[in-house]
């Protein structure tokens, strides 16, 4: 299981009209894969562009690829401005043996 980060910058003129297309994508993923779902937004805006984040914690590898194709189908795109970013993140072992890494 990974941890999923999606960030990407918005139009403040566009933010009220992405968000319950962002929400709605998300209640389906929600409802369709039982993931856990969050959306997050960075608190200052700068050159009328806000930051948002999408976080998806304890989903599979291949959930990123559903991903896309949800954002695709609710064509979040056409509000976003430049590229949406993905990060993943996963769990730290607790005490790893001197052969493994902390992240292995």
């Amino acid at each position: 299981m990974i941890d999923l980060y999606v960030y990407y910058k918005v139009r403040t003129l566009d933010a009220a009209a992405l968000a319950p297309r962002v929400r709605a994508m998300q209640a389906a993923l929600a409802a369709s894969q039982r993931v856990s779902v969050q959306l997050k937004c960075r608190p200052e805006t700068r050159d009328g562009l806000q930051t948002w984040m999408e976080v998806y914690p304890g989903v599979p590898k291949a959930f990123a690829g559903l991903l896309e194709g949800a954002v695709a189908a609710a064509g979040l795109d056409a509000l976003v401005q430049g590229p949406r970013r993905a990060e993943v993140f996963v769990d730290l072992m607790p005490d790893p043996s001197p052969e493994q890494t902390p992240c292995a």
